[in-house]
């Protein structure tokens, strides 16, 4: 798993020609760090960056908070055809994402949003997964808890917020590494939606260095570590909580 990963690092630090010459050694003969800064000239690398943080950071927010809300209707409050709602939604785990993308495409087109990132933002905020997933961990939280708050007068906002979100920081962590390593890599979507040179992500930037003829190996490597740091660092801060999240929710990997 790790080779892969290293050939990367490798490879970015080898001069265009060394790719070709030594393409499987790990160590470059010649170390040039130059690639890093090439990228920043190539492309609008720090634009691509910061257009995809704004992109991820929305739609993490929003799917945590929306799955939130309608995981714990789903765990806790009694209301007719709760169930058949409950599976209908998530049902629609079954559907691909490519079958949805014409009729979205449509929809953004009759709002006006194509190479806009709410076209991006907007249908990555819902989550079935997300409401799946925090409604199984809101199910392993004592009712005892929630029955206390009643008596004290509380409602079913201040007991959300006050006692079912601090105690579910594990599972939280879990979606929201989930739902952030979905959106920085997702390439299908802003591929379809994004037009101009300002609105693309990460993604796009790094298909750019994919010419038709030839391939800046060096250069496309440089900009994927560049690009995979972030990723690593979200992974390592919320380590703790995304390990406990996934042993007590009971998903296997």
């Amino acid at each position: 798993m790790l080779i892969p990963l290293l050939w990367s690092l490798s490879t970015s630090l080898k001069t265009y020609s060394e790719v070709f010459t030594n393409p499987f050694g790990l160590l470059p003969n010649q170390w040039s760090f130059q690639n890093f800064i090439e990228v920043f000239k190539v492309v609008p690398f720090h634009l691509y960056f910061l257009n995809t943080l704004k992109i991820t950071v929305a739609c993490t927010v929003g799917t945590l908070g929306t799955s939130a809300m309608a995981a714990y209707a789903f765990a806790r409050l009694r209301f007719p055809g709760r169930d058949f709602l409950f599976w209908g939604y998530l049902a629609t785990l079954m559907i691909p994402r490519q079958i949805t993308l014409v009729p979205t495409f449509v929809l953004m087109k009759y709002l006006g949003l194509l190479d806009n990132h709410l076209s991006l933002i907007l249908p990555g905020m819902f989550s079935a997964y997300g409401t799946f997933l925090l409604r199984q961990f809101f199910l392993t939280l004592p009712v005892e808890l929630e029955e206390a708050a009643v008596i004290d007068g509380c409602g079913y906002l201040r007991r959300f917020f006050q006692i079912i979100l601090p105690l579910s920081k594990p599972a939280l962590a879990t979606l929201g590494i989930f739902t952030i390593m979905a959106q920085w890599n997702d390439f299908l979507y802003p591929m379809i939606f994004i037009n101009s040179d300002h609105n693309r992500t990460l993604t796009l930037g790094l298909a750019i260095f994919r010419g038709d003829a030839d391939v800046q190996w060096n250069l496309l490597m440089a900009a994927t570590t560049l690009a995979s740091l972030p990723m690593v660092l979200a992974f390592l801060s919320a380590q703790r909580f995304f390990v406990e999240g996934i042993a007590m929710t009971g998903i296997k990997g």
